[in-house]
């Protein structure tokens, strides 16, 4: 019998997004820096994550999820974004998203059933389509939001991932109370990091 969005929600314990189109809105900024040794131009790459994301984590949290990120590229300035929000299974530069998925899963000691995946384009496709709950963005590709278990009212990078959270842990009947815990222990509760160090 297919289980309805509410109970597959109810049942997550682990939210892994995609990077590029999930937690950013898929831009990609590259800020010269100088010359290399070899000749070729030294680049920062930059990207903007929302901050209803970041606290979307902390509220988490305190209701019991774990987080994670599987991600094609490999960036500075996404490690430092996701020590800055305590994220605990990062899998960057990840070709094969399913190898990261198995990982997470022996380290989180989870089913499929229990882990909610985010994305927003095609490499997504093979985790959508095995977790427990799969999530598109407003902004994923029509393949994607196909394959999808629910899609957000808002783009990647606008606060996709909150939108997701939010309805994990309304499905647990614990949003509320876990708003109010977290107010309740902010300025003590650990939750954000101080990024660059």
């Amino acid at each position: 019998m297919e289980l309805t969005l509410q109970e597959r929600a109810a049942k997550i314990k682990v939210v892994v997004f995609d990077v590029d189109g999930v937690l950013t809105d898929g831009m990609l900024y590259f800020i010269p820096t100088g010359k290399k040794e070899d000749g070729s131009v030294a680049a920062v790459e930059v990207k903007g994550f929302s901050a209803h994301d970041g606290l979307g984590m902390g509220i988490g949290r305190i209701a019991g999820l774990r987080f994670g990120i599987i991600t094609k590229r490999s960036s500075d300035t996404v490690a430092v974004r996701m020590r800055d929000l305590k994220v605990e299974f990062i899998h960057q530069g990840s070709q094969q998203k399913m190898e990261a998925i198995r990982s997470i899963m022996a380290e989180a000691d989870v089913a499929l059933d229990e882990i909610c995946y985010v994305g927003d384009d095609i490499i997504d496709l093979p985790p959508m389509r095995a977790v427990g709950l799969a999530v598109a963005t407003w902004n994923a590709r029509e393949q994607v939001k196909a394959a999808s278990h629910y899609v957000t009212p808002s783009a990647g990078g606008h606060g996709a991932g909150r939108d997701t959270i939010d309805l994990i842990l309304d499905a647990k009947g614990v949003l509320l109370e876990s708003m109010e815990e977290y107010l309740r222990q902010a300025g003590t509760a650990g939750d954000i990091g101080h990024g660059v160090q």
